[in-house]
Parts: C-alpha cells; structure tokens; sequence
C-alpha cells in the first residue's frame, strides 16, 4: 500500500490489490510450476477489480449480487494459490506474502458481507 493508512475506498483497494498481485508474480521464479501458478494468480487475482466495476454498472440487484460473488469466488481462489506459493515456497522469503494474505482475508470479509446486506435490500 502506498501508506500506512487504512484505505476505505474500495475501489482503490481493489486496484492496489491487483498491483500488489502483479508484483508478486513477478517475483516467481521462471520455473514450469512458477509460471503455471504465476499465471493462475495473475488471472485470478486482477479480477475482483474489474468485475467490481462491473458491479457497479449492473442492471439489476440480481446482476449486482452475481458480480460480487464472482469477485469473492476469485479473492478466494487467489488466497488458495498465494497460500501454495507460501507452502512450496515459490519465493525467496515466503513470508513477505503474509500481508497480502491478510488484505486477501479482509476484502473476501467486505464482499461476504456486501453479497449479505444487497441480498438483503434487494426484496
């Protein structure tokens, strides 16, 4: 993150968050499992970002709740191959992945409950 400070703005958050993604790929080795997973993350990992956009231009309650439960099933998917990398380890310091775990725990926290509170408003 740029600072220390809470960021609220989703968006921003989301768009950090697919930076923050992007440079831990880069940090893979070129090894085959490194570029198989690298590429799993990379994909999995910028996408809560857009699709939250797609959220925001939904056409119906129905669509917005479908958009943001695609984001959560790809923020959990992404904190399934960031653990991996952690476990094999496909860094050099493997815990240098405990942050982006835990601001991976905190947005799969804002959409589980977004997802509730729109399934909830939309009757």
């Amino acid at each position: 993150m740029k600072d220390k400070k809470q960021i609220y703005d989703l968006e921003e958050r989301l768009l950090e968050y697919s930076v923050r993604i992007i440079n831990v790929v880069e940090q893979l080795d070129n090894s085959k499992v490194a570029n198989h997973v690298g590429s799993q993350l990379l994909r999995s990992g910028t996408s809560p970002y857009p699709n939250h956009g797609e959220a925001q231009a939904a056409e119906s309650p129905k669509d917005f709740i479908h958009k943001l439960r695609i984001s959560l099933k790809e923020l959990r998917e992404t904190q399934r191959w960031l653990k991996l990398i952690q476990r094999v380890p496909l860094l050099e310091k493997p815990e240098l992945l405990d942050n982006i775990l835990q601001e991976t725990d905190e947005l799969i926290e804002i959409f589980v409950t977004s997802i509730k509170t729109a399934e909830k408003n939309k009757t």
